[in-house]
């Protein structure tokens, strides 16, 4: 089953008595969306439909049943989400923490909801390219030049835009196994932690480079930021619509499911333009 052409999109809003643009960063869900080899798809069943019991009063209801894991489309990792050496962040023991089936410590319910400043480091637009190569890598420098002297408050968000969410109806193209995926380099991940943010983001399936041909052998931008400097990681974000509004800065808004002890949750964030 494919679904091209779904998105949800950009509308209209009120905050505080301001006009806003409330701006949808999640991609729709569907049976055909880009997975990560690593993690399950997405599942949805119709398990009741209408007519199948009709009420006294002439009513029916119908509901589903959704499958996917909890890194499957646009979602957040949580600190518990990578070890280096054993450890997670803050040399939390990954094996002793994990004993029971949920990481009480580090899990994604201990993401608070989040409502913070957000920049968008457009590097398509910096470069002057519709999207970045396969396998490209963002480095410090780069990211420093698409930040363009805006001085960054610690505690924003960080939405790094490769131009990828562009093949998210075409799978293969997206997970681009053989070609690799575009993405912030080690020292590209250790110039976003040093900022101190809130959580960083982008809109391909590991926010990571991915090198040509290397698929998830090597996560080290993950080790940066999820154990070392304790900054969660929203992966596979629509940043199009955004980039289109080409704010300054705008206001993020991400709230986890509160799913006890995961190392993940699906995430519908926004981005308040005006506001």
């Amino acid at each position: 089953m494919s679904a091209p052409g779904i998105e949800t999109g950009i509308g209209p809003g009120r905050l505080a008595g301001a006009d806003i643009t409330v701006v949808d960063l999640a991609q729709p869900l569907h049976p055909a969306v880009p997975v990560s080899p690593s993690h399950p798809g997405f599942k949805h069943s119709l398990q009741r439909r209408h007519g199948d019991a009709v009420r006294v009063d002439g009513t029916s209801g119908a509901n589903d049943l959704l499958v996917l894991g909890t890194h499957t489309a646009t979602h957040v990792d949580a600190l518990a989400h990578i070890s280096h050496d054993g450890l997670l962040h803050g040399g939390v023991d990954a094996r002793a923490a994990q004993e029971g089936g949920r990481f009480l410590e580090h899990g994604v319910h201990t993401i608070a909801p989040v409502v913070a400043p957000g920049v968008l480091l457009d590097l398509p637009a910096l470069l002057g390219v519709e999207r970045l190569a396969p396998g490209q890598a963002i480095t410090a420098d780069d990211l420093a030049a698409a930040a363009g002297g805006r001085e960054i408050e610690p505690g924003s968000v960080l939405l790094v835009r490769t131009g990828w969410a562009q093949l998210w109806d075409d799978p293969h193209a997206f997970l681009s196994h053989d070609a690799g995926v575009p993405g912030p380099d080690e020292g590209g991940c250790r110039w976003l932690a040093a900022l101190g943010p809130r959580l960083v983001g982008s809109d391909t399936t590991a926010f990571e480079h991915i090198p040509a041909g290397e698929g998830h052998a090597r996560l080290p931008g993950h080790r940066v930021l999820l154990v070392e400097a304790g900054v969660p990681i929203m992966e596979m974000l629509q940043l199009e619509r955004l980039a289109r509004l080409a704010p300054d800065t705008c206001t993020v808004v991400a709230a986890p499911l509160p799913i006890v002890g995961a190392t993940g949750s699906p995430l519908r964030p926004l981005a308040l333009v005006g506001a």
